[in-house]
């Protein structure tokens, strides 16, 4: 697969199918992009465990943390990696450890290693990176172009009002506007 660049289906396909997300590297501290991006996915509905050997045991934003992906108390669909790219050949040899394996891997900004990723394509693994699943989704629902940010998701569809006062989009593909009254 050519990981320059993503059709939009594709990651909105991984991002609709998988429901458990791994976080491996993922810290504690509140000013980290892995404690925002595992916050996030948590809000929108992922079952999110992030995964640091120094954090083990501690519980923060409502999230425990395990020492390896071996600890994780139930199947993994996705392992999101926070890791310099000169890991990822470890991280791709604990996946294939799995039983189950994981569906997708998926590494972030500025993490790139191709023959890992090879070998997780040819062990069946989707895989994506140099993206943040955090980004993808809040481009792909929209959530995005409320800071005036450009998603390339265009969409006449008002955002309905969830929760007190957080509106939230979904990935799922948009469909008719029911949300207004005749």
């Amino acid at each position: 697969m050519d990981h320059d660049r993503y059709d939009d289906a594709y990651i909105r396909s991984i991002l609709s199918d998988v429901r458990t997300i791994a976080i491996v590297g993922a810290s504690a501290n509140a000013a980290r992009p892995s404690y925002f991006v595992m916050k996030y996915l948590s809000e929108r509905g992922y079952r999110v465990f992030p995964v640091n050997p120094g954090q083990a045991g501690k519980t923060v934003a409502g999230l425990t943390f395990v020492a390896t992906l071996a600890d994780v108390p139930e199947p993994i669909d996705m392992v999101d990696v926070f890791r310099a790219p000169e890991h990822v050949p470890a991280v791709v040899d604990e996946v294939l450890a799995l039983d189950p394996r994981p569906r997708v891997l998926w590494t972030q900004l500025g993490v790139r290693h191709d023959a890992a990723a090879a070998r997780a394509e040819a062990a069946g693994l989707r895989v994506v990176m140099d993206r943040c699943p955090k980004i993808e989704y809040g481009r792909l629902s929209g959530e995005i172009g409320w800071t005036g940010v450009n998603s390339r998701t265009l969409s006449s569809r008002r955002p309905k009002l969830l929760g007190k006062g957080v509106q939230r989009l979904s990935i799922a593909p948009r469909g008719p506007d029911t949300s207004q009254k005749s």
